[in-house]
């Protein structure tokens, strides 16, 4: 495996003051494990069905203060989970399977909560979706007050981007945004609102070029921040705003020990008064964190998973956290990452209790 790691001048990390690029060096291999402070997941879900191929990819979690019905089966929230060369999977906060949408070729997937829709407060998923024919976002909605929901297929959001890859939702004043990153590092931002209809709108109020291959997208309304990893280059901070345009800072350089490329899955976790964000160190299967409550981003450490109940975690790509209860086998906060190498099995998720890394970590 060929890793990339980045120089740049001794000036601050900002696009317009110092040019960045990329230089070679040699990686340590697939299933390689880098430093970092070491937690156990507590459990993990079945297997993809698409067994033997990259196909597990990324994970987004809703929890409720009510049990839900899914499929027949109550429970207290789900993990969405992408099966990129098959669909998406909904899972139990116990791992287990609730359903699965044959939707196709879906790369990253993301939800907001509260969206009105016939009236009604809603769950919006979303998903990059990379099926010849259908590429954009295909948009899913999940009612939590049906007296047996499940999720189900909304319709999409079209866009000019040949291979969608990353994607997240932010709140904006009362404002839903939903924001693609594709492939080749194109970014693209949308409005979303539902027409009278019922049926979803797309508004497009921002495009730019992020500069290769990208994926990772975490957006932070309380501080404005829209963060995208460059796979080869690092984490970049760009502005929520749209009319913000192209501009950006480096908040981390791809870098031995920290961030190895690629760089992958980016989330944010709001644990109290503080909010992290967490990435995806795919070269060195690792997971560094950052504390972005303050005037600037700041490094706080890094964390891998070990074997344990299950078995560790390798070759990591998407993930996703959630502060606060999250059912009760986890009273502060979920996180949520795809493992790449898993032991005998297809890829799949593991589920590991923010408070283990909180503590691993000394937060």
């Amino acid at each position: 495996m060929t890793i990339r790691t980045l120089t740049f001048a001794a000036c601050a990390a900002l696009l317009s003051a110092c040019a960045v690029h990329e230089v070679d060096f040699q990686g340590e291999g697939e299933g390689f494990v880098g430093p970092g402070a070491a937690v156990q997941a507590t459990l993990e879900t079945p297997s993809v069905g698409t067994a033997g191929e990259d196909a597990a990819d990324d994970p987004a979690i809703w929890a409720s203060a009510r049990p839900v019905t899914i499929q027949g089966v109550s429970t207290p929230g789900f993990v969405a989970g992408t099966d990129k060369k098959a669909g998406l999977y909904i899972y139990g906060l116990d791992g287990k399977v609730l359903q699965f949408l044959p939707e196709g070729l879906l790369n990253n997937v993301d939800l907001v909560e509260g969206f009105t829709v016939d009236g009604r407060a809603q769950v919006v998923l979303g998903a990059s979706d990379r099926t010849p024919g259908k590429t954009g976002v295909a948009l899913y909605l999940f009612d939590p007050a049906a007296s047996d929901a499940g999720v189900r297929s909304w319709g999409a959001i079209t866009t000019d981007v040949v291979e969608p890859y990353g994607f997240c939702f932010a709140r904006v004043g009362g404002e839903t945004h939903a924001i693609l990153v594709g492939h080749e590092g194109e970014l693209r931002q949308f409005v979303l609102t539902a027409g009278t209809d019922g049926k979803p709108l797309a508004r497009e109020v921002r495009r730019a070029e992020i500069g290769s291959i990208s994926e990772g997208c975490a957006a932070d309304p309380a501080t404005d921040a829209l963060y995208i990893a460059e796979e080869n280059v690092g984490v970049w901070r760009y502005g929520l705003n749209p009319a913000s345009g192209e501009a950006r800072s480096l908040v981390q350089p791809i870098a031995r020990d920290v961030l190895v490329a690629d760089a992958e899955g980016l989330t944010i976790l709001q644990d109290g008064d503080a909010r992290y964000l967490i990435g995806s160190s795919q070269g060195d299967s690792a997971f560094p964190v950052w504390r972005i409550d303050g005037a600037a981003p700041a490094y706080v450490g890094r964390f891998v998973v070990t074997d344990g109940a299950v078995d560790g975690v390798t070759g990591t790509d998407g993930l996703d956290a959630l502060g606060g209860p999250v059912g009760d086998a986890f009273p502060e906060g979920l996180v949520v990452v795809q493992d790449d190498v898993n032991g005998a099995g297809a890829q799949n998720f593991k589920y590991i209790d923010w408070r283990d890394i909180r503590r691993a970590l000394g937060l």
